[in-house]
């Protein structure tokens, strides 16, 4: 007898059953042997129903996501509606819509958490400081509460802040070389994200989904400014490298951030790091988004990247309660980051035509070449030549 059987039995044998207002056994004598069968059969179906691989967390939260994004309702998605990079490879069946199917395929294989570390490849050179870093960092209590509030959006600041300084879907979506197979966008920027927390909420960044371990590098040349355990924070590990003018040819200082990490990296607050350079292993580190005051997940997130990015004509910045606020700071979608000139800010951004919201993608290939030659900036996952 397996134990499923077994504790079927158990409960048939022991529950009780409530009539109008009377209590019957089961095991009284005028309820028949086919009668509890019949409720251990309804038990046991119900059980391996809802244990099935299509009700699993993550499968349910795929399914979520499709539905929140099929805007028409329709059961499939255009190429408008998902806006989220690799839409052609993802089409299968080539009919110019995404369904469901379709969709799981990038989450493929990121049960398995075995991973070797560190990844070949990647050579970390000896580590040069920014002597800047220091002179830079301010109180938080010297921050506008503007700032602070659309930056840190802390439990007593409105979300009206945040939407001010550009956490607002842009409508911006990645478009990646034909001859590159790179990871995907799930989340996007500003997604709205109230149905995972318990108030009005929109999410700062953008997710990869990749396997446990997949290294992420650094979106462009900066400096660490950032670096997090996590364990309260939905961001979980982290990583922040601050991004002067000279690393990137545009005239403000850009900011991006590196969560869910599996592991702590090596990177220490003040050192150089390359375009491309190796930040650290994929993981899904941090609380879950329906976490009590305990802390503890309730819910099993994907591994994969949180990367954001904000932006500031200030080079000084602060850190309160494990977030770095520029000051006078910016949210920017990712994506912004690629077109690799002003503007950045997300009214512009969504003010674009629509046929500029399609962004050309630069990445870095496994072999290290980067596509185009020159970019400043390139996707924080490397891509396979196709």
């Amino acid at each position: 007898m397996t134990t499923i059987t077994f504790y079927g039995r158990l409960l048939v044998t022991y529950c009780e059953y409530r009539v109008n207002g009377r209590k019957w056994d089961l095991q009284d004598a005028n309820w028949s042997m086919d009668m509890k069968n019949l409720l251990l059969l309804i038990f046991l179906s119900g059980l391996m129903f809802f244990s099935a691989p299509g009700f699993s967390k993550e499968r349910d939260r795929v399914g979520g996501d499709f539905k929140r994004s099929d805007n028409d309702g329709d059961g499939k998605l255009s190429r408008d509606e998902w806006r989220r990079g690799n839409f052609d490879r993802l089409d299968v069946d080539k009919d110019g819509y995404l369904i469901l199917p379709e969709v799981r395929s990038i989450y493929e294989g990121h049960s398995n958490r075995s991973y070797n570390w560190p990844p070949r490849g990647f050579n970390r050179s000896a580590p040069e400081n920014d002597s800047t870093v220091d002179k830079d960092l301010v109180d938080w209590g010297a921050l506008e509460r503007e700032t602070l509030c659309a930056i840190s959006r802390g439990r007593k600041c409105e979300m009206a802040a945040a939407i001010k300084r550009g956490l607002f879907e842009t409508g911006l979506g990645p478009v990646f070389p034909a001859d590159a197979v790179c990871h995907s966008i799930d989340d996007y920027f500003a997604m709205d994200y109230t149905f995972k927390r318990k108030r009005t909420a929109y999410h700062g960044g953008i997710d990869l989904p990749a396997r446990w371990g997949t290294p992420m590098i650094a979106a462009a040349a900066g400096t660490v400014v950032g670096k997090f355990i996590g364990e309260r924070s939905k961001r979980g590990i982290e990583i922040v490298i601050r991004h002067a003018p000279e690393d990137t040819g545009l005239p403000v200082w850009i900011y991006t951030g590196y969560g869910h990490l599996d592991k702590l990296p090596d990177l220490e607050v003040g050192h150089r790091v390359r375009l491309g350079e190796l930040i650290g292993p994929t993981g899904n580190s941090g609380v879950s988004g329906k976490s009590g005051k305990s802390g503890k997940k309730k819910s099993k997130r994907r591994p994969g990247i949180h990367f954001s990015a904000f932006f500031s004509k200030n080079r000084e910045f602060a850190i309160h309660r494990g977030v770095v606020i520029p000051k006078n700071g910016h949210w920017m979608d990712p994506i912004a980051l690629y077109r690799q000139r002003l503007p950045v800010d997300s009214h512009s951004m969504k003010a674009l035509a629509e046929d500029k919201k399609e962004v050309p993608i630069p990445v870095m290939l496994e072999d290290r070449k980067v596509l185009p030659v020159g970019a400043k900036f390139i996707w924080p996952y490397l891509c396979k030549r196709d």
